[in-house]
């Protein structure tokens, strides 16, 4: 059960019987037909669980290294719930990943990531819908279903990790016997709990007791960036929080610099791993994917599908708490449609909303430009205490009623 939740960080489909042929095999494995990168990596037949097997070997900083093959979807895709495969790892605390090319666009990939550290053959499923669709395009639906794209046009498998997975350690995994599942249980689509909005947090901390807090984020989080080396905020929030009550406050930060919202869900079983149950996740994104073309609608779907993938995995214990997308000084008013999706999306699913848009225009009405470095675009000192206060104020003991 946990692994499941781990691997699909918070799946979104509930499988319905179809009627599919007999032979669901998309491909046994027993030969070597997937093209090895050019370097960094390698791949050879080992022992199966049925039969023979692929294993995978990534060498240390393998970077968007990926083993392709020609595997392409057919009209029997569209009658399955998705597929299954084994996998036995090395026993790492790394990820696995898996890709797919849509209708042969490498515009269009949708990606999954799957656990490691099992050393003996385990199945994973996965529907449809738990690949996410990583790069912002109108026509880059999620998978399934009557509104979505057709899996039959999903191609070109790949095995291996793009870009932005951050980390690349070196490990290998064996896989075997990828085939087509008429159903795969799933919790409903949408999960959305009945409490008020960031209530479990707050009654933590009135009570003083431990509380866990992600920081989902890009450059503007992540403790790595240049810009934040001397001061971020999440160390800053911990501060606060542990100043103004008795709870011994935790913070795992994942945030990954240069990346888009949609590119982190899929690494959600990396801290979900070392922390299935958080007591908070906040979720700061909206640069990047502004660059990349990601607009208001289709920001409002994928930050709904994050704080349903997040309340997923961990059976409705967590308070989501999503910020608003931080505007830059060069930008001071171009995110604004960013913004607002956040603002209808955390309305839609209950959960907390810190308005750092409005926060920062305030702040910054006489001069932005003090909250930010140099660049304009990452976080001062100012910027940084900014955000921090600004989820202090919500979620504090010294300012609930």
């Amino acid at each position: 059960m946990k692994l499941a939740l781990l691997i699909l960080a918070a799946g979104m489909f509930v499988g319905s019987p179809h009627c599919l042929a007999e032979n669901t095999l998309i491909t046994s494995m027993d030969e070597l037909r997937f093209q090895s990168p050019k370097e960094k990596a390698t791949a050879q037949l080992v022992d199966g669980k049925v039969g023979k097997a692929i294993q995978f070997k990534f060498e240390k900083e393998a970077r968007s290294a990926f083993f392709t093959s020609n595997v392409h979807g057919t009209p029997e895709w569209d009658k399955a719930a998705g597929f299954s495969f084994w996998v036995k790892g090395d026993g790492s605390s790394s990820l696995g990943g898996l890709q797919f090319i849509y209708n042969d666009d490498y515009a269009a990939r949708y990606d999954v990531a799957f656990p490691i550290k099992q050393t003996e053959w385990t199945k994973i499923s996965v529907a449809w819908s738990d690949l996410i669709p990583v790069l912002p395009d109108k026509n880059n639906k999620p998978l399934g279903g009557k509104d979505g794209n057709q899996p039959s046009k999903l191609s070109g498998l790949w095995i291996g990790k793009w870009w932005y997975w951050g980390e690349y350690p070196a490990c290998s995994f064996a896989i075997d016997d990828i085939r087509l599942e008429p159903t795969i249980e799933r919790p409903a689509k949408e999960f959305k709990t009945d409490r008020p909005a960031l209530r479990h947090v707050r009654d933590l901390l009135k009570a003083g007791k431990p509380v866990s807090v992600v920081t989902m984020g890009d450059s503007l989080t992540d403790t790595h960036h240049w810009a934040n080396r001397k001061v971020d905020w999440p160390s800053l929030l911990k501060e606060e929080l542990q100043k103004s009550s008795k709870s011994e406050i935790t913070i795992i930060n994942p945030a990954i610099g240069g990346t888009q919202l949609r590119q982190n869900l899929v690494l959600m079983p990396r801290w979900l791993e070392k922390t299935p149950k958080p007591d908070l996740v906040t979720i700061c994104f909206g640069g990047n994917d502004w660059d990349a073309g990601m607009r208001g609608e289709e920001f409002f779907q994928s930050m709904v599908d994050a704080v349903n993938r997040i309340q997923r995995a961990t059976d409705g214990h967590t308070d989501v708490l999503i910020l608003t997308t931080v505007p830059g000084a060069t930008r001071w008013e171009t995110t604004a449609e960013l913004a607002e999706a956040c603002r209808k999306a955390a309305k839609d699913r209950n959960v907390g909303l810190a308005d750092l848009e409005k926060a920062f225009h305030v702040a910054g009405k006489d001069d932005p430009n003090a909250l930010f470095v140099n660049d304009r675009v990452h976080l001062s000192t100012a910027g940084h205490r900014l955000v921090a206060d600004s989820i202090f104020k919500l979620i504090s003991p010294m300012n609930q009623k």
